[in-house]
């Protein structure tokens, strides 16, 4: 099982809307090193979702239930997946503190911020957690 981190603007899809529908198809992903990304998921793996936007957290956590579908009718290239809500985390993890932690600082999440799909290794998820369980 791998693990991820997806983004999404909360004002276009966001946690509550995911937890509400259960079930939805991530797709729209156009950056390329983002698509490389996608095209690895696999159905069983974990995904952090990320609020982008004003929010920028981390905000819930996500399964992956469909392997990655290829092309789109109107961009060959594309990639989607399907996930569904697992839960929310405690409380929202803020890029700032997560910026704020050493051992966070080589994240792909800080270095390259506009990336919108990204691994995360066990230790960044497990110290997310641990994070979302602090006061902040």
């Amino acid at each position: 099982m791998a693990l991820w981190l997806f983004k999404e603007e909360p004002t276009h899809y966001s946690f509550a809307d995911l937890q509400r529908d259960g079930r939805t198809l991530w797709d729209g992903i156009s950056n390329n090193q983002a698509l490389k990304y996608l095209r690895q998921v696999a159905p069983g793996d974990r995904a952090f979702f990320y609020h982008t936007g004003g929010e920028k957290a981390v905000v819930g956590e996500m399964r992956v239930v469909s392997p990655p579908r290829l092309g789109g009718k109107d961009d060959p290239k594309a990639v989607a997946v399907e996930v569904e809500a697992v839960r929310s985390l405690p409380r929202p993890v803020m890029l700032a503190e997560i910026k704020a932690q050493e051992g966070l600082a080589g994240w792909e999440l800080v270095r390259l911020p506009r990336l919108s799909v990204m691994p995360v290794t066990e230790a960044q998820w497990k110290r997310v957690h641990e994070m979302s369980r602090s006061r902040g």
